[in-house]
């Protein structure tokens, strides 16, 4: 996506969520899902948010908000004036849940910084900079690129790989009621791995990217195997032990924390195992957790941006 040098009129931008790791693509590996950050924006005489949809009240706030802190400190480093907006969100990318909330909102903040304080920069330099915020350039190259990514950054510089997920396959997004900062699930990881785990996540995670690209659904089980994040994190996120031993069933092709959690992705290898899915995962969380299922597709083109123009 290329954004528009900023004039008078209306911005509307749409980036998709992402489900990042798919077990072993640990900080590598994400995939674009179809459902989104809507952001409409234009010039006001002040700031501004109403936000709608998930977590609608912390998305409006003024005050330490992730998307107008960044915007602000781009405009200010690369010495442009402070141009305040009128901003609409309408967001069905829970926060804390491990579905690239934070990508989105980055990305967010860096086209409308792009675009209104006519920055100039390029697609590229707009990835290049929200791979840096992040620390990682998994959910932010799916999100901005769509489809399946392994991506790796040298420097500032971001090398990425991309193919188009099989039309046929579906995710479900399994979330529980409660968030979690990803700092507490980055904190439980051990800073040592044997030699064992480190080979086995190689070769999933070689698995991983032709499973995608062959639509090798026989393969997504042991190419979404890990060794190196999820046992660490399946006892601050629950639903990841009860949820993994359904992969090869009832239409499952293969199930992984959705990026550091609490969310669990599962994919199926069709619409019509959806529904056979969707009642095998309320069976083996009945009575333990209440969730909600999101059923979704894998998007393909990433984020999107329209521009309303408007004359003096």
């Amino acid at each position: 996506m290329s954004v528009s040098p900023g004039q008078p009129g209306k911005l509307r931008l749409r980036l998709p969520a992402s489900s990042a790791n798919l077990g072993p693509g640990f900080d590598a590996a994400a995939v674009a899902l179809n459902f989104y950050l809507d952001v409409e924006a234009e010039l006001a005489s002040e700031f501004s948010i109403i936000a709608t949809g998930s977590d609608s009240e912390r998305c409006s706030r003024l005050d330490d908000n992730l998307v107008l802190n960044i915007y602000t400190r781009l405009l200010t480093e690369n010495g442009k004036p402070i141009t305040p907006l009128a901003v609409r969100m309408a967001n069905s990318v829970p926060l804390g849940m491990g579905c690239g909330s934070s990508a989105t909102g980055r990305l967010a903040a860096i086209a409308l910084a792009v675009h209104f304080g006519q920055l100039g920069w390029t697609s590229d330099q707009i990835l290049e900079e929200a791979c840096a915020l992040e620390g990682h350039p998994d959910n932010a190259a799916a999100c901005w690129l769509g489809g399946f990514v392994v991506a790796a950054n040298a420097g500032r510089k971001v090398h990425l790989a991309r193919v188009v997920p099989p039309a046929d396959w579906r995710a479900i997004v399994v979330l529980p009621l409660d968030s979690l900062a990803t700092s507490k699930a980055r904190g439980v990881l051990p800073a040592v791995y044997s030699r064992a785990d480190v080979v086995a996540n190689i070769q999933a995670v070689s698995l991983l990217g032709l499973a995608f690209a062959q639509a090798r659904g026989d393969l997504l089980h042991a190419a979404m195997n890990d060794r190196i994040h999820q046992p660490y994190r399946a006892a601050i996120c629950p639903l990841l032990p009860r949820l993994l031993p359904l992969a090869e069933t009832h239409g499952i092709l293969g199930a992984a924390l959705s990026g550091a959690g609490p969310a669990v992705l599962i994919i199926t290898g069709s619409e019509a195992d959806v529904a056979p899915a969707s009642a095998a995962i309320r069976q083996a969380l009945a009575g333990v957790a209440e969730v909600k299922l999101h059923v979704c597709r894998f998007e393909i083109t990433g984020a999107s941006e329209s521009w309303e123009h408007r004359g003096d």
